[in-house]
């Protein structure tokens, strides 16, 4: 029996082979079957169409066609591709139009490009090809990302005397870019601007605004304007309401989020995968795991099916708690479900072990990830290292930093912070003089923790006096003078 694909592959080729006598029907098939492939994002299969189009003779792709499969190639992420396109279409009689040059410059800019997509807009114009607002709005949204606000100055600039005149997206572009560099007033300033031009801001435009009170802790001011989207009508959706949720949540108004939890559901909408993740972390931050089970189940029985990342956060929460017996129950149902457990989960399991000092464990289920196919990052390391010394195992701590190096996973700052208050803890001060000089060398510093437990040593003569110069050459000033001082009057006959 053939399959739908081998039906469609076949009606194809018998087109594309047989007499044509009428080239516009022919043509209309041929694009057909080339946007159905398209749609189901088969940009492969429908650039061998394509090719077939050309070879054949009698269907022959038209600047639509052309910008279709650009478009296709821009969607899947090769940008390479859309650009060979737009060359072969140079070479030949169908020349590549706005639309092919907004499609592309739009892609690069999203893929942070932004110099390659300017050389693409300085092309289009040496070419007669004048650009649209769309055009604009792309280059801006790029140059506002990178924080070129010259850049972006310029382009407004251009655009205005040229006489394309902002829309509701170019001025979302600039609401969003004001907002995540926290600048909420001038974002505000941007809107006020829209409504005297009578551009009525929309959904993408008021939701950016209220994230950008958000991050600055404006909440009254956030909970004003998704207020105002109330007042509007049908303008708000899960999205913005995860918005607010996430907000309330960073600033621990759990009240006020839960609220809002239960009001979507009043209001018809569906609570999605972000807003109960967003929830639960916050919940087990704020130390409510009963809170967080109990939306953990919610979601469930909403027809919501926890992620990896859901399992991660409730994890991550039991652990801290050393609820390490619920963590592992939890873990077992996950795999039971058959969801991939990554690294971040296993992690957060050694992690938990080590929390609740059961070493053992912890090094078992470390010694294990190899045959999972997992392999430790820095953070695994550094977690299972700092269990090791909590265990009194500075040895086979001192082993794993070794092996970390070895295995092309180098220490960070923190995991040389972690050691070193490791030995320190376990009165092991002779070795911890080489670990600070690696880590200087290595160009980290002491965190004010461990700068407090190396002061302490060097006061009480611990560990090699030579450590004090290496100590200032990093910065550590406002400890010093008073060792000096210290060190001075208890070792009068030193200097």
């Amino acid at each position: 029996m053939r399959t739908p694909k081998r039906k469609l592959e076949g009606g194809l080729s018998a087109l594309l082979l047989r007499d044509a006598e009428d080239d516009d029907t022919d043509y209309n098939c041929c694009y057909f079957f080339f946007l159905l492939l398209l749609e189901q994002q088969r940009v492969a299969e429908a650039a061998g169409i394509f090719n077939k189009m050309i070879a054949g003779g009698n269907c022959q792709p038209n600047v639509v066609t052309y910008g279709t499969l650009v478009k296709g190639f821009c969607m899947k992420g090769n940008n390479s591709a859309a650009i060979q396109l737009l060359r072969k279409m140079e070479e030949g009689a169908c020349k590549p139009d706005l639309v092919v040059y907004s499609t592309i410059i739009d892609s690069l800019c999203k893929d942070t490009l932004v110099d390659d997509a300017l050389n693409f807009f300085s092309e289009m114009m040496c070419k007669g090809i004048s650009p649209d607002v769309i055009t604009y709005n792309s280059l801006l949204n790029g140059v506002c990302k990178l924080g070129e606000w010259k850049e972006a100055a310029r382009l407004l600039n251009d655009m205005v005397g040229k006489n394309i005149f902002p829309d509701v997206c170019t001025f979302s572009v600039l609401v969003d870019t004001f907002c995540k560099e926290g600048m909420a007033g001038e974002a505000e300033g941007v809107v006020e601007m829209m409504i005297e031009r009578d551009i009525e801001p929309d959904r993408v435009t008021y939701n950016s605004l209220m994230d950008g009170y958000c991050l600055r802790g404006e909440m009254s001011k956030a909970g004003k304007v998704f207020k105002l989207m109330l007042s509007k009508g049908s303008m708000v959706d899960v999205v913005c309401c995860n918005t607010l949720i996430n907000g309330y949540c960073k600033h621990k108004m759990m009240d006020e989020a839960m609220m809002l939890l239960r009001e979507m559901t009043c209001k018809g909408l569906v609570p999605d995968i972000v807003t109960y993740n967003t929830l639960v972390d916050s919940c087990c931050k704020v130390g409510k795991l009963g809170d967080a089970q109990q939306l953990f189940s919610e979601m469930q029985a909403c027809g919501q099916l926890p992620d990896v990342q859901t399992y991660a956060i409730l994890l991550d929460g039991l652990c801290k708690n050393q609820q390490i017996s619920t963590a592992i129950q939890l873990f077992k149902e996950m795999e039971g479900k058959k969801l991939d457990a990554d690294i971040v989960i296993y992690t957060i399991l050694i992690e938990g072990l080590c929390i609740a000092e059961k070493i053992e464990s912890a090094k078992e289920l470390f010694c294990s990830l190899s045959s999972r196919g997992l392999q430790p990052n820095v953070r695994t390391y550094t977690i299972m290292i700092n269990g090791l010394c909590i265990g009194g195992l500075t040895s086979e701590a001192e082993k794993l930093l070794i092996e970390m190096e070895e295995k092309g996973c180098s220490p960070n700052g923190w995991t040389y912070n972690v050691i070193i208050r490791g030995f320190i803890n376990n009165n092991e001060t002779v070795t911890v003089t080489g670990l600070i000089q690696q880590m200087v060398e290595k160009g980290f510093s002491a965190d004010a923790w461990t700068t407090e437990l190396i002061v302490d040593l060097l006061v009480k003569d611990k560990v090699d006096p030579a450590l004090l110069p290496l100590m200032q050459k990093e910065n550590y000033e406002l400890n010093l003078p008073q060792l000096k001082l210290n060190r001075s009057s208890d070792h009068p006959n030193k200097h």
